[in-house]
């Protein structure tokens, strides 16, 4: 089974998906975890961000890992802490929105969301990744409260610099960032994670006591 969690930044995406995952026994799959690493990548060598081709071939050439834990590699290191750096989060949407980066990635995205149950959580999984999937979730909550959640997320990060970058970034998904007709829609943000968690887990209970029938 796939359960697709897609919606903008700050709406609980990550720690739900986790948590859910944790839950169920399915396995994780960050996919803007994938695009954080290939933009580390690129910066490791020196490639220019605004050129998709060349970005498209380095994806191809350098497929995301995720191990068991959930460790994030490329090339052949291990990225998970790099790839949450602040210079990662400036220049990651600009990565993400060459089509060519795009093409490999969902690929790729495809590939692992085919070895077994799993949570994949992104902006365009129910709709595009994964249009089959089981049980899809788009997660959203008010601007106030995802750039409070961001900025617990990354102190690291003025709360002015913060809203900017949320705004941008919610211009840059506008296009590929809607919820799949059949999802089932949660606004998180009188919610506690937990309550969004079980709510969740239900649904996937139910649809796979549907599937057994």
């Amino acid at each position: 089974m796939i359960v697709a969690i897609d919606g903008p930044a700050g709406a609980g995406k990550s720690t739900v998906a986790r948590q859910l995952a944790e839950r169920l026994g399915f396995r994780y799959l960050d996919t803007g975890a994938m695009y954080r690493a290939l933009t580390w990548l690129a910066m490791q060598r020196s490639l220019p961000l605004g050129d998709g081709e060349p970005l498209g071939e380095l994806a191809r050439a350098n497929p995301v890992t995720f191990d068991d834990a959930g460790r994030v590699s490329i090339a052949g290191t291990d990225v998970t802490s790099s790839i949450r750096e602040s210079r990662i989060d400036r220049q990651v949407p600009v990565v993400a929105r060459h089509p060519a980066v795009r093409a490999v990635m969902r690929e790729r995205q495809r590939e692992l969301g085919q070895q077994g149950n799993v949570v994949i959580e992104g902006r365009d999984i129910g709709t595009v990744v994964a249009p089959d999937a089981e049980v899809k979730i788009y997660l959203n909550a008010d601007s106030a409260t995802r750039a409070r959640r961001r900025q617990s997320e990354r102190p690291d990060i003025g709360g002015d610099a913060l809203a900017t970058d949320l705004r941008l970034r919610d211009e840059s998904d506008a296009v590929r960032m809607q919820p799949a007709p059949d999802a089932e829609r949660i606004d998180t943000t009188e919610l506690e994670v937990d309550d969004v968690v079980t709510r969740i887990e239900q649904l996937v209970q139910e649809r796979l006591a549907a599937s057994q029938r």
